[in-house]
């Protein structure tokens, strides 16, 4: 592989610790200490980091509903993120944004969005506004195989591609909208084949493989740094959840469910970095170790985090 040894290390933690907020998320939200509700992204780790890994700092990211991996593998810190869905003053929005509505925007998270393909123009937006400003950045949008049907989709693709915008949309097609499987509102296999009616290139990779969804990524991202133009990165995977947590899960086959929990991406990349010598076990359990110990001090911080203050209802709404 062609990757270097720090990078490829990134990664494994980044899925660690998308993997411990999401479980951790699941439990604190059965048990009722969460508002709202959440989303989880579990299962579906290696596609928000093996997309983020070609990123810069600066470089713009939109996420969806189920947002909580994309802001993680942007580099988001899980103490402010859980701070956040407890509804804390300390959370990355000061407990007024909660789990769908997350943003950052100094490490380019645009933000999380509650709406259906609504972060589809928002991302083709930055992208025009680097390429107006020449400013060298790319943007990577995340959206769901649901959106794709969506009209924001094929305007967004359509503008990105008239202008050779530097963006890359990164579709995660878990198969089911919500609880519409995919197939009976779509007449093509492959998300991808959409990019055809727009002149870009399309790209189908498994997205459970973090180490193809990176390579399908970085090319992708120096396309569009380059000036090439916008691609369309359509990532196979699954959720392991249902839709939100609380759902009755009554429209997948259980037997298919097991099926792609058998496949999740982190064991067998963990035993792909010990194969090529890349680290050793102990190494990768101390990174390990160190996440979990990340995620307790995470909870605890946003547990001892105050609410926000009644006075400062008003504060940061624009209109």
């Amino acid at each position: 592989m062609n990757i270097p040894r720090e990078k490829l290390l990134m990664m494994y933690e980044r899925m660690l610790k998308i993997r411990e907020f999401e479980d951790r998320v699941r439990v604190l939200f059965a048990e009722g200490e969460l508002p709202g509700f959440v989303h989880l992204y579990l299962g579906e780790e290696a596609v928000a980091v093996g997309a983020c890994a070609p990123l810069n700092d600066d470089d713009y990211i939109t996420s969806t509903h189920r947002g909580h991996g994309h802001i993680i593998a942007k580099g988001g810190e899980l103490d402010r993120m859980m701070a956040e869905l407890y509804g804390r003053a300390t959370g990355y929005n000061k407990g007024k944004g909660g789990s769908m509505h997350i943003a950052y925007p100094k490490l380019g998270i645009l933000g999380a969005n509650g709406i259906v393909s609504a972060g589809i123009p928002i991302a083709t937006g930055a992208a025009m506004s680097a390429k107006v400003r020449k400013s060298g950045q790319v943007a990577v949008c995340f959206f769901g195989d649901g959106a794709s049907n969506e009209g924001t989709f094929h305007e967004s693709l359509n503008i990105a591609s008239a202008y050779s915008l530097p963006i890359v949309y990164v579709c995660e097609n878990n198969l089911y909208a919500v609880s519409t499987r995919q197939s009976r509102v779509r007449k093509i296999e492959d998300i991808a084949d959409r990019s055809i009616g727009y002149g870009m290139p399309g790209v189908v990779v498994d997205g459970n493989d973090v180490v193809a969804v990176f390579e399908a990524c970085k090319e992708a991202v120096d396309r569009a740094r380059s000036g090439a133009g916008p691609t369309l990165v359509e990532c196979k995977t699954y959720r392991w959840r249902a839709h939100f947590e609380g759902e009755v899960d009554t429209y997948r086959p259980p037997e298919e469910v097991e099926a792609w929990i058998k496949r999740e991406p982190i064991a067998p990349y963990e035993k792909l970095l010990v194969q090529q010598g890349i680290a050793s076990e102990a190494e990768l359990k101390a990174i390990k170790d160190a996440v979990i110990k990340e995620m307790e001090e995470a909870v605890e911080f946003a547990r001892k985090s105050p609410f926000p203050a009644p006075e400062t209802a008003l504060e940061d709404v624009w209109a």
